[in-house]
């Protein structure tokens, strides 16, 4: 019986679902730059969600959108002089990559904003139609929040206090609170700003406003209404409150369901910022050494409406967890006799599934994790512990794994040297360019150190000999 928080009701709910089927539409990253750490907390606590849906025996259908157009990838696009296009593509290849690293799954859709743009033309024609939107002088095409009586509904802010700005004058996709104004669908075609930059449409050239494109790609993908909306705490205004305005006003349904949040992460107890130094990507962690799974560890460890402070002695810790994990699931291993021990694995799983079927609570999920390794290293101590009551506990342990995606269950023999690793990316990168000198040259010196390449449905992998 999963229940989630539900930001709009402020009420905890059980999990919409049609006939076990949920989908569920998560604010993905704008590709103008890698993703950072504050980013991929929301992005882990997503995969939690995604994978306790499925502990539960719900189906899941998942799209998470790729911002390529707004001012930020325009702008970085100008500055290089290169297509958009050519600007965005290694920053999604970039976030891929870093998916990888920290073991989220993948998405059953990842649409990108410019792939959609006839269908963000045909939402804002409706909106014109129906008297929800209006051309200001510019030309630009803007949505009029004060002809939706519930705007402001999910922040719990009132339409009244909200400032009107309809002149055209605030064009920005980045908003401050404090000048709130009716905001852009499509944006006319400015060449100072956009270079050659722009799409036609029947209100001219210019491109989609960014709200517009997440409401429009989350009804073609999921449909009118979907299950589960998840985001960080910073999109629930106004990028989140925007996308019901015009999604509502266009197909006069609800939108969605259950709204999720995610809290901020600070560093050091101080917002992240270049300026101050203290601004991460997991690229930066993993130079200075740390594993995917110790960021991710560390990400998902607090529960996800608590704002997380992140710190190096935070990774340090993660750390140490996941190698007390890792010595007892070896010490399992190595049970070979059979013996009565009073271990439960079912005790800890019933703990463990409660926790997490009560909004996510992963601290207590956790507490029920290690206080059950505690008690097997315990029984292991007094050789109490026998191969039966192992075996159970290493079953516990994978099932948990499908969960959390992070616990070190590969026995060291079975875990691929970085090394080699790379080399297969390069060889992949070598086979793609046609360079096939070079891709033989990756292929014999990977098989000179006794693994072999296979190819599989997702890709090349490695295997030892």
């Amino acid at each position: 019986m999963l229940k989630l928080f539900n930001t709009q009701s402020r009420e905890k709910e059980l999990v919409h679902s049609h006939n076990s089927h949920i989908k569920m539409y998560t604010c993905g990253p704008t590709i103008y730059d890698f993703a950072h750490i504050g980013n991929f907390r929301t992005y882990v606590f997503e995969d939690l969600l995604r994978r306790a849906i499925q502990h539960f025996g719900f189906k899941i259908e998942q799209a998470m959108n790729i911002t390529d157009i707004d001012d930020k990838t325009i702008r970085g696009a100008l500055a290089r002089n290169i297509p958009l296009k050519e600007y965005t593509e290694p920053f999604k290849t970039a976030f891929f990559e870093d998916l990888d690293a920290l073991n989220i799954q993948r998405a059953e859709h990842y649409p990108a904003a410019t792939d959609y743009i006839p269908e963000m033309i045909q939402m804002i024609e409706q909106l014109l139609e129906k008297g929800y939107a209006y051309k200001s002088p510019n030309g630009s095409i803007y949505f009029s929040i004060r002809q939706f009586s519930t705007y402001g509904r999910l922040s719990r802010l009132k339409l009244a206090d909200l400032k009107v700005n309809a002149s055209g004058d605030n064009q920005a996709d980045e908003y401050d609170k404090d000048n709130i104004s009716d905001f852009v669908l499509w944006k006319a075609f400015d060449p100072e700003r956009d270079g050659k930059i722009f799409w036609e449409s029947p209100f001219g050239k210019g491109r989609p406003g960014w709200h517009i494109e997440c409401s429009a790609m989350a009804n073609k993908i999921l449909g009118e209404t979907i299950d589960i909306h998840c985001g960080g705490v910073d999109n629930m205004f106004p990028h989140h409150e925007n996308e019901i305005a015009q999604s509502e006003c266009c197909s006069g349904q609800r939108f969605v369901y259950q709204w999720v949040h995610v809290e901020h992460l600070l560093v050091d107890h101080k917002k992240m910022s270049k300026s101050l130094g203290n601004f991460y990507t997991l690229r930066d962690l993993l130079q200075k050494g740390y594993s995917g799974s110790e960021v991710r560890y560390l990400l998902l460890s607090t529960h996800y409406r608590t704002q997380l402070n992140f710190t190096f002695a935070g990774l340090d810790a993660a750390r140490s967890s996941l190698q007390r994990i890792e010595d007892l699931i070896e010490r399992l291993r190595s049970v070979k006799e059979s013996k009565s021990s009073t271990a439960s694995s079912e005790r800890a799983k019933t703990r463990f599934d409660a926790a997490l079927a009560d909004d996510l609570n992963i601290s207590s999920a956790l507490a029920a994790l290690f206080d059950f390794l505690r008690e097997l290293n315990v029984l292991a101590d007094q050789d109490k512990l026998g191969v039966e009551e192992a075996r159970e506990a290493l079953k516990l342990f994978e099932e948990w794994d499908k969960i959390l995606g992070v616990l070190p269950l590969k026995k060291k023999e079975d875990e691929i040297p970085v090394e080699l690793t790379r080399l297969l990316e390069e060889r992949e990168k070598a086979r793609k360019e046609k360079n096939f000198k070079q891709s033989d040259a990756m292929r014999d010196a990977i098989l000179s150190q006794g693994y072999v390449i296979e190819d599989t449905p997702k890709g090349a992998r490695l295997k030892k000999l």
